[in-house]
């Protein structure tokens, strides 16, 4: 073995180092060391190859003197410190010359001499020398492809080894600086400095007489990562060859649709089975080999990270630490959290062809398909049909929930990743794309206008991708949820973990028993407008609004107490044993009125006033900036009747939810507190309605009482709004808003510039601003801890799913995070890992 600073034989005790040589090298260094009939192998670090761009290059004859045997091929893979980063192509059978064509026209056959030779100087002119494959694309024999090679370079076609060998290196080298290989690599989040190793291995020779191919196998299913041997065998071939031509490949196994390498070579079969079996014991990982057989005798030219879909991502690792070959820890570190939220929905189907119409924001992942409706009405009486449909918007309002829960996916002109059209499809679980660019949707003439001036009218059909912001033509296949025992097994390895909370923003039965199917802690935010959007409950609400004394009110509250009684009772009882933390009332009062003239006309007529009276109603209620109006708490102070009932229907609910046995001590959350005595007269009130509700029903109940923190001051003052609350729970969403001087439904439409020209880092609404926002959690938390050491903290916007604030929440000393029920499993993932390489930062 020669070990010189500027290349490294790879043997069993050289010292080969993923950081230094490459991933690459490395495996094939454990590969050797697997006794595994690996070719001869010289691995070039990354010093070496940076040097080799800058035209210095290494003692190529000492190099090549390190291999023996005669004809000399050799061919040079890239080497990059992780798989993911990608390199420039591999160049085989350098070497290549007259006397080489000479001696395995002998060996191998005239025909097998010029194909080899022919390829050679192709690949060497188009993919070393750069030249235009248009030229040779005519030249059938190496005689003619010479000729044009000298045409084209006004020189002969290198000879010699050393001469080909540097071409083929500087070439390599100095691809890995170009502008596209950065680009690409930089998406797979490698750094600006990354460094590419080289190796040089022997040629294993799949073009000869008798049994002589070349191939790749991997041992479980690309798409589920059950065990299963797929991949492809091609004889006279090389590389990767099998999987180019499909059609004149061989397969693997046994298959009744054609020839196999099974049926022809059994024992060199056997043989990579074996192969695959030591892989994954000894490497801890299901591999893809790349093998050649050399006139019946098998040779491993490298072996891979199988490539795989997100189901058998979690399905490997799960299968690896099922059977102890890697730990729990290392199995749930391996899985990207986003990968499960990939599974808990459908996806289009990887071979599915798509025509891309419209791009927008992934909003919530998942793939519908469906016919385009414009509005609630249509949604519903496409659901009431079973027909599957995509409401389209151009933004929606509270309004839009019920059309939202009978559709399929949900598309919006305008929003972005936190406009309500995002969050509400979190939360259903329902797929979104929203601020879709270039649509104009018209709700009057239901029609959308695409980008490229074309126009879909209702009933057309359309596929939506929220998890990667796509429109497309028709009806695009998809693959189904895969919700099987890897997946239990991850939720339950990650529950033994994690040393954070995870909640779940539940606002109905359904959503609660999602959320509870997944192992959630509770629920963390029970949002109680949404429960007042159904068609008979709206119009009792609507007379509440309407009427115009406190007697008048009352009598319309009563009527609610009972609906709200029974969802809370309902909920309760589903989260037996658990904590439930509902937040009163919290949008204005004008969101619950029509907007419109028709809806305008059908409310007087259900109210029985005038028309004129209705509209002079709405245009009263409407405000300048609703998000800062008389909304949240101070709905409750000015309407202090609307609290009191809510309170009541959340204590009578507790009542007889205990009385059947179950366990429940609820948790009620008031919005937008800006100041400590506002949660005071509040509570005066709440603490007031607890007592008669006792007295009434002669038992004894606990509740906790606490605040939403969204805005900077109630941040600021939560020392003294402690004081006078159990818990301080995070909204994000709107504390996000306030703090930027931003509407998450607006935002869209320049992030995308602001994040481009590093305005932000991050848009602040997908991933927690750490150091704006994240700084009012840190003196929030150390202010309320400090009034009030028992004080529960937890963060329930829609960055409790997000795994780098929940890495944050639990370096800060949250309690909890609480995020959409289809979040959980990501969360309880993304708490888990943090808590591992906590630990293993510790040691």
């Amino acid at each position: 073995m020669l070990d010189t600073p500027r290349f490294t034989e790879i043997t069993p005790t050289a010292d080969i180092r993923a950081s230094r040589h490459g991933s690459r090298a490395k495996c094939l260094q454990r590969l050797v060391r697997m006794d595994l009939p690996v070719p001869q192998t010289v691995a070039l670090p990354f010093d070496t190859v940076r040097a080799v761009a800058q035209g210095r290059m290494p003692d190529l004859t000492t190099l090549i003197s390190l291999f023996d045997g005669q004809p000399l091929l050799l061919s040079v893979r890239s080497s990059s410190e992780m798989s993911d980063w990608g390199g420039p192509g591999a160049v085989l059978n350098i070497g290549m010359n007259d006397v080489a064509h000479a001696w395995l026209s002998n060996t191998l056959g005239h025909a097998a001499a010029d194909a080899l030779y022919l390829r050679f100087i192709k690949s060497f002119a188009i993919e070393v020398m750069r030249l235009d494959e248009e030229p040779f694309a005519e030249a059938t024999t190496p005689a003619a492809a010479r000729e044009t090679y000298e045409e084209e370079m006004d020189e002969p076609f290198p000879q010699a080894i050393e001469d080909q060998l540097d071409a083929v290196l500087r070439a390599m080298a100095r691809a890995w600086d170009g502008t596209s290989a950065r680009l690409l690599r930089q998406a797979q989040g490698a750094p600006a400095e990354a460094g590419l190793g080289l190796v040089v291995q022997r040629m294993a020779q799949g073009m000869g007489p008798g049994q002589s191919g070349a191939g790749v196998v991997q041992f479980v299913n690309p798409a589920t990562g059950e065990p299963q041997v797929t991949g492809r065998y091609m004889g006279q071939a090389m590389g990767r060859d099998a999987l180019r031509a499909r059609n004149e490949a061989l397969y693997l196994t046994h298959d009744p649709r054609g020839p196999s390498l099974q049926d022809q070579l059994p024992e060199v079969y056997q043989e990579l089975v074996e192969i695959g079996d030591a892989c994954r014991r000894r490497l801890r990982e299901e591999m893809q080999v790349e093998f050649t057989i050399d006139q019946g005798r098998l040779y491993v030219l490298d072996a891979v990270r199988c490539p795989r879909d997100s189901r058998a991502s979690v399905a490997i690792s799960a299968a690896l630490a099922r059977d102890g070959i890697i730990s729990r820890a290392d199995a749930l570190l391996r899985v990207a959290p986003a990968t499960l939220s990939r599974l808990l929905h459908r996806q289009i189907a990887p071979d599915a062809k798509r025509t891309v119409i419209a791009r927008g924001v992934a909003a919530s992942p998942g793939a519908a398909a469906g016919r385009i409706v414009f509005d609630s009405a249509a949604a519903q009486a496409a659901d009431a049909r079973d027909e599957a449909c995509i409401l389209v918007r151009r933004e929606t309002s509270p309004d839009d929930v019920r059309g939202m829960h009978a559709a399929t996916g949900v598309l919006t002109e305008r929003g972005g990743s936190t406009s309500h059209a995002a969050v509400i499809a979190r939360g259903l679980g329902l797929p979104c794309v929203t601020g879709a660019t270039g649509l104009t949707i018209s709700r009057r003439r239901k029609t959308m206008r695409l980008p490229d001036g074309r126009i879909l009218r209702e009933g057309d059909m359309i596929t939506i991708d929220g998890s990667s912001g796509e429109v497309m033509d028709g009806e695009v296949p998809t693959l189904e949820p895969a919700l099987d025992g890897a997946f239990g097994d991850f939720m339950a390895w990650s529950d033994d973990i994690r040393d954070i909370g995870v909640r779940a923003n539940a606002d109905t039965v359904a959503d609660a028993t999602l959320a509870r199917s997944f192992g959630v802690d509770g629920i963390g935010l029970c949002r109680t407008e949404h429960m007042f959007f159904d068609p008979a409950r709206l119009t009792v609400m609507r007379e509440m609004i309407f009427a115009e004394t406190a007697s008048d009110r009352a009598a319309a509250l009563d009527r609610l107490l009972p609906m709200q009684r029974d969802d809370f009772t309902d909920l309760f009882a589903l989260m037996d044993g658990l904590p439930v933390c509902i937040r009163l009332l919290d949008p204005p009062l004008h969101e619950f009125l029509p907007s419109e003239g028709e809806g305008e006309r059908a409310l007087a007529a259900a109210l029985d006033r005038p028309l004129s009276e209705v509209k002079q109603r709405v245009a009263a209620l409407q405000e300048y900036n609703p998000m800062l109006g008389m909304r949240g708490v101070r709905l409750g102070i000015a309407i202090p009747e609307i609290y009191e009932m809510q309170a009541r229907a959340i204590f009578e609910a507790t009542v007889a939810t205990m009385r059947d046995g179950a366990e429940i001590v609820p948790e009620i959350m008031i919005p937008l507190v800006t100041a400590r005595r506002e949660v005071e007269l509040v509570k005066r009130r709440i603490d007031a309605v607890a007592a008669a509700v006792q007295a009434e029903s002669r038992m004894r109940f606990e509740y906790r009482l606490g605040v939403m923190v969204e805005t900077p001051r109630a941040a600021l003052r939560a020392g003294e709004i402690a004081e006078v609350s159990a818990f301080l729970s995070f909204g994000t969403n709107d504390l996000t808003q306030m703090t930027y001087g931003l509407s998450r439904d607006d935002a869209g439409k320049f992030m995308s510039a602001y994040v481009n020209e590093g305005v932000f880092p991050e848009d602040p609404f997908q991933t927690l601003d750490v150091d704006g926002v994240g700084e009012l959690l840190l003196l929030g938390a150390s202010r309320g801890r400090q009034a009030r050491p028992d004080v529960t903290l937890a963060l329930c916007g829609e960055h409790g799913g997000n795994p780098e604030s929940i890495n944050f929440c639990r370096l800060a000393g949250f309690d909890y995070v609480s995020c959409s029920p289809f979040r959980v499993p990501v969360a309880k993932l993304a708490a888990a890992q943090c808590t591992i390489l906590a630990a293993q930062t510790a040691k």
